[in-house]
């Protein structure tokens, strides 16, 4: 059996899905990899490296795919109409197609899918259960886009972060605001409070407020009845009524005023970024504050976040770079290369080294997207094909 794996082509995007370490537990697996030319080098992987580590390297996409029964990509594959090479266009009937597919995003891609018999896994859908731990993609990208937002907003910051005393005077410490304590959020309060910074945070769920603390930040929120309940059984966000979310908006204004940073991580999956960060919020902050919006790519929890762009506006600097997690493409790739490694790795039978699926194991049926020519997930299944 072979897995083919693509340069990734899509803006913003260095990672890619295979490192040379997980190469070689493959073919530990009987695996063979190929690699289509130059996919490794925006994470300073290079084709020698895949070659040391046993893999194929193919000169161009078509050549990558060709015999490939897996292919494995991070972002979607590119369409006809999306400009570049038909990546879609290459993947035969019956192939396995495993990355971050944006399924909410890309419905009418899915259906294409369908239609071509592809097997389409989404990675982001993985079920939040103990055994899948080691293939959540979403936890282990968001950790270090976390991380990498405190530093873009270190970079951007026109002070120091922490408390520094001089023989001409004290510095006074940063305060950041962390808005979303998932993944994402969690790893920004331990970034920004390493850095020195005084850091509070806010969450609409319950469980959220002890692992705030146990970090040493302040929690905010308004916590009432429906905050008690305010968390799905997969540990989501849920969405908030009107009136909570105008209690919380007025609490929130009170505290960011005295904000130098705000860092907001707040997503719903499937449907756009909650505003958090009002215009008027924006305006009432300190002339030289930083906004670090992490949910830019999916409307931005500040309305005045631009995508790709650090804009100055009410003499507040917001920061959209897209794809945090991909601007630290080394790590990223490493990370989410493990991930791909273990989803694989249950794919695939040991003794005869193919391809076994187990349509009823939970991981399995969860990631499904198509099967068989049709749409299967059943987020996805009605009206899809």
């Amino acid at each position: 059996m072979k897995i083919g794996v693509l340069k990734e082509r899509r803006p913003n995007e260095a990672r890619v899905a295979v490192s040379p370490d997980t190469v070689k537990k493959l073919a530990g697996l009987g695996v063979g990899v190929v690699i289509e030319s130059g996919a490794g080098a925006g994470a300073n992987f290079t084709d020698e490296a895949y070659r040391q580590a046993g893999a194929e390297i193919a000169g161009d996409a078509a050549s990558a795919v060709r015999d490939a029964a897996v292919v494995l990509k991070v972002q979607r594959p590119l369409g006809a109409s999306d400009g570049g090479p038909d990546e879609v266009g290459l993947l035969k009937s019956g192939t396995v197609l495993i990355g971050i597919l944006a399924p909410h995003a890309a419905k009418a891609e899915i259906a294409d899918y369908a239609a071509r018999s592809i097997t389409a896994f989404a990675m982001e859908f993985m079920p939040r259960i103990t055994r899948a731990q080691v293939m959540d993609v979403l936890s282990s990208q968001s950790n270090l886009a976390g991380y990498k937002a405190v530093v873009d907003a270190a970079a951007e910051f026109g002070r120091a972060f922490p408390m520094m005393m001089t023989a001409a005077g004290t510095i006074a410490p940063a305060r950041v605001l962390v808005m979303g304590a998932g993944v994402a959020g969690l790893q920004a309060i331990a970034t920004a409070r390493r850095l020195g910074a005084i850091v509070s945070a806010t969450d609409v769920r319950p469980a959220a407020k002890e692992q705030v603390e146990s970090l040493g930040a302040t929690f905010v929120a308004v916590q009432d009845e429906e905050f008690k309940q305010a968390e799905t059984a997969g540990g989501y966000a849920k969405e908030m009524s009107d009136a909570y979310k105008q209690k919380q908006a007025a609490l929130i204004a009170e505290t960011i005023k005295k904000q130098d940073i705000v860092i907001t991580t707040a997503l719903i999956p499937g449907r756009p970024a909650p505003v958090l960060v009002s215009e008027e919020m924006v305006k009432s902050m300190k002339p030289g504050s930083v906004i670090v919006d992490l949910a830019v790519e999916q409307g931005g929890n500040c309305p005045l976040s631009e995508l790709d762009k650090v804009v100055v506006k009410h003499g507040v600097k917001l920061v959209g770079h897209a794809n945090l997690a991909g601007r630290l493409a080394a790590d990223a790739s490493a990370l989410y290369a493990r991930n791909l490694l273990a989803f694989v790795t249950l794919l695939v039978d040991k003794e005869t080294k193919e391809l076994k699926i187990n349509w009823d194991d939970e991981i399995v049926k969860g990631t499904l997207l198509t099967r068989e020519g049709k749409v299967v997930h059943p987020s996805l299944a009605q009206g899809g094909n």
